[in-house]
């Protein structure tokens, strides 16, 4: 139920630490954990039933093309329907898709379960987002998210690593039930929220109509959609390419770069506060390049686990930095539209590396995938080059 937490907040302006923080944050861990556990092994299930690397590109793309267009409603619903429905809604329709794929016997229904869950995710991953962004103060909203997106982090440092263990134990239909089961959980966790009452916007008799993206948002929203470019030719397609070049420990990558992620985020967070995206972007997207770079050589495991380091530190320095950016800019009640504009570009990078890098795979190499993931890291570095140049000409000097 909304409830005005107003009196909360004035009691405690600098806590971030909340009753509802420590809830959104458990929450947010056990969708990402049921997430997380099906990103390596879905690609497995896909060859399985007799998918190509290619069809692994369409049902990934298929997920985060369908959680990009819900975006938009999400973000509108949540200023207007309240967060509590996109959210309770949004894990509702993920977990019941994620049931749905123990019973799943081909590829075609694979993909319109994909889809599904593309729908869910996009709604309780846009609603998480905002929902935690109430409940940190602004002032200390850069250490907030960072300690927010430590949840997310965990169930990344776990995830993967158990669902490849549980694909190797038990079937793929028990694996998918414990996903789902893991859903649910999140669902209750979320019923327990009191959250944060929606914000009227003042000018809401001329609001346009055509409103898909939150225009304060978009300059870190096409950074992102270059950094997350990167994550199609990861989460796709690295366990079937370390199993080619016979590496093994790809449940060790995973785990080493959510720990590096992890350590990344307790510091980046409160640079961002005291010093801004300046002091944080190129330095942890030098890191993600240098990933890149190393993954698209993998002579071996310890590489392989270098990489997944440096890659860690990188991104765990760069997404919530660029996030907070984001919603900084933004007018109180467009906090939502800015957070659907950010993951929709989040959403539309993994899925268009995810499909560009399927072909890739077919017609070249998997080493061709993470050096042209490393060219699209470049172009987000001197994409921000230029963007800060432009915002410091355009600066009247005093």
């Amino acid at each position: 139920m909304d409830v005005n937490t107003t009196q909360q907040t004035q009691s405690s302006p600098d806590k971030i630490w909340s009753r509802d923080f420590v809830l959104i944050c458990l929450a947010n861990f056990f969708i990402f954990l049921g997430f997380q556990m099906t990103l390596p092994t879905l690609p497995l299930f896909v060859k399985e039933l007799g998918g190509s690397d290619q069809m692994i590109g369409v049902i990934v793309g298929s997920f985060t093309f369908t959680a990009l267009i819900f975006r938009p409603y999400a973000g509108h619903a949540l200023e207007s329907k309240g967060r509590q429905f996109v959210y309770m809604v949004g894990i509702a329709v993920f977990t019941v898709s994620l049931g749905t794929f123990a019973f799943i016997t081909t590829i075609a229904f694979l993909i319109m379960m994909r889809m599904a869950q593309g729908i869910g995710f996009g709604l309780a991953s846009t609603a998480t987002g905002t929902i935690a962004t109430d409940l940190i103060p602004p002032k200390r909203r850069g250490e907030g998210m960072g300690y927010f997106g430590l949840s997310g982090n965990l169930a990344l440092a776990f995830g993967p690593a158990l669902g490849l263990t549980l694909a190797g134990i038990i079937s793929f239909k028990a694996l998918f039930l414990i996903t789902a089961a893991l859903g649910l959980t999140a669902f209750l966790l979320a019923s327990l929220i009191r959250y944060k009452k929606v914000e009227q916007s003042p000018n809401k008799a001329v609001t346009v109509k055509f409103d898909i993206f939150e225009k304060t948002a978009l300059q870190p929203s096409i950074l992102l959609f270059f950094i997350t470019f990167t994550f199609g030719g990861i989460a796709s397609f690295l366990p079937l390419y370390a199993a080619k070049k016979d590496i093994p420990g790809i449940e060790g990558y995973f785990l080493v770069y959510a720990l590096f992620l992890m350590v990344s985020r307790l510091f980046a967070g409160k640079i961002y506060d005291r010093r801004g995206h300046i002091a944080v972007f190129l330095p942890g997207t030098v890191l993600i390049f240098i990933a890149m770079i190393l993954l698209s050589w993998l002579p071996n495991m310890g590489v392989m686990l270098l990489a997944a380091g440096i890659y860690g530190l990188g991104f765990g320095a760069v997404q919530p930095a660029l996030q907070a950016w984001a919603v900084d800019e933004a007018p109180g009640n467009r906090k939502g539209m800015a957070n659907a504009t950010f993951f929709s570009f989040f959403d539309l990078g993994v899925g268009l590396g995810a499909l560009i890098f399927g072909q890739i795979a077919f017609m070249f190499d998997y080493a061709v995938i993470y050096a042209t993931a490393a060219g699209s890291v470049l172009f987000s570095m001197m994409l921000y080059i230029y963007l800060l140049l432009r915002a410091r000409k355009n600066t009247p000097s005093t």
